[in-house]
């Protein structure tokens, strides 16, 4: 009810200003013929002054007096026809008032019966979220998605290069448990785009490894995936993405991708802050990072974030890392001053360098506990609330940090 009493108030007061404009004559509109007959009235009375003096003669005063009271009367006529027109015109621009807001009342209800959901309730945050995650679960497969998209046309390679292709894809369908021929099939399959080739033997190479498969291991197969997928994520590259990420969460190119999964399944806000995070940690030449730079200001705007971008770094190991425990260690030996301002130089630099830029759990721990030995610890359990948010989702980051936490006093073991 609030919704239609408050979208009908809009409506009418948005034709109400059309009604004025087209009603509304401007202030102190004068008709021409209204100067003329003061000009008139004026020259009636000038005749009677030149007469008294003698200027002119009788014959011509009575003369001059006929011109100008048949002007008066024409322009007195003209006056009258124009105040009818005027009393037809106001009643013309009341009816096409009336007309036009009718019609954007009218036009206004009709447009949102046909683009609208007259009727529809409205949809708490918490029932979205779970719509989404529902629409994630039922999103296509590998396989759908793949048999709807246009087929991608394999490199066709040099001669001795394709024989060479032929004798490894021969020599590894007789020996299937080879790992280092899957591998190498994996790797030249993807190379040359026989993307699904290139993932079969890849997972073999999963199945392989057993318990040593590694984080990039199941990157690869995802990345190849969704290659073949044209850069969609499908249920199959999203169990590989978790299962590499279970093995390293702070695997980049594996958070990029589970980022792109998050923003295709409608989850924009969720999609921000992981690749805000990867943006943060990731050299400035990382093949992902020109991605993320088009698109994450446009994911802040759903997360409801005026987003700045943070400025590129060539590696983050080149930056400065802040006050080790040697460094504070070796300050002992100057006066209370200089050390005091030693420390406080490196930690501020450490400071604005993870509030700019970012930087690893490490570096996190060590600017917690450096605020620690200063005394500052008001300031060391702000950093370590932001910490707490910033690696939310890494369980493993977030236990360095407490490490640093603890030792600063701001957290408990």
């Amino acid at each position: 009810m609030i919704f239609w009493i408050t979208a009908t108030a809009l409506t009418l007061i948005t034709a109400g200003f059309f009604a004025l404009a087209l009603i509304r004559r401007p202030a102190n509109e004068e008709h021409p013929a209204a100067y003329d007959l003061r000009v008139y009235r004026d020259q009636l009375k000038e005749v009677d002054r030149d007469l008294a003096r003698g200027v002119i003669a009788q014959a011509d005063a009575e003369r001059i007096r006929t011109e100008v009271s048949r002007r008066i009367l024409a322009a007195d006529a003209q006056m009258q026809k124009q105040d009818s027109a005027a009393k037809g015109t106001g009643k013309g621009a009341g009816l096409a008032a009336l007309a036009l807001g009718l019609f954007v009342v009218a036009s206004s209800f009709a447009l949102y019966i046909w683009l609208g959901a007259p009727g529809y309730r409205d949809m708490p945050l918490q029932l979205r979220l779970e719509l989404v995650a529902e629409d994630m679960q039922n999103r296509p497969s590998q396989a759908e998605m793949e048999a709807r998209l246009p087929a991608i046309d394999p490199a066709t390679p040099e001669p001795e290069f394709a024989e060479l292709m032929a004798k490894l894809r021969a020599a590894v369908a007789e020996n299937p448990d080879d790992l280092q021929g899957q591998m190498l099939l994996a790797r030249n399959e993807a190379n040359l785009g026989n993307l699904q080739a290139a993932y079969a033997a890849q997972e073999k190479v999963l199945t392989l490894k057993g318990a040593e498969v590694s984080a990039g291991d199941y990157v690869t197969h995802a990345s190849m995936m969704i290659a073949a997928a044209q850069d969609y994520v499908s249920p199959e590259a999203e169990a590989s993405l978790r299962a590499a990420l279970a093995k390293d969460p702070l695997n980049n190119l594996g958070r990029y991708y589970y980022g792109l999964m998050m923003w295709q399944g409608g989850r924009p806000d969720a999609a921000y802050r992981i690749w805000d995070q990867v943006l943060r940690q990731s050299p400035a030449d990382a093949p992902w990072v020109p991605s993320i730079r088009a698109t994450i200001t446009e994911l802040a705007w759903y997360a409801g974030i005026d987003y700045k971008m943070p400025e590129l770094v060539a590696d983050h190991s080149s930056q400065l890392a802040g006050p080790t425990a040697e460094d504070v260690q070796a300050a002992q030996d100057l006066s209370q001053e200089d050390r005091q301002a030693m420390i406080q130089g490196m930690v501020s630099q450490l400071s604005d360098r993870l509030a700019t830029e970012g930087g690893t759990p490490e570096e996190w721990a060590r600017l917690i506990a450096a605020y620690g030995v200063l005394g500052e610890n008001e300031r060391a359990a702000t950093i370590w609330q932001e910490a707490q948010q910033v690696f939310e989702n890494v369980p493993e980051a977030l236990a360095i940090v407490r490490t640093g936490a603890e030792r600063a006093g701001v957290a408990q073991p």
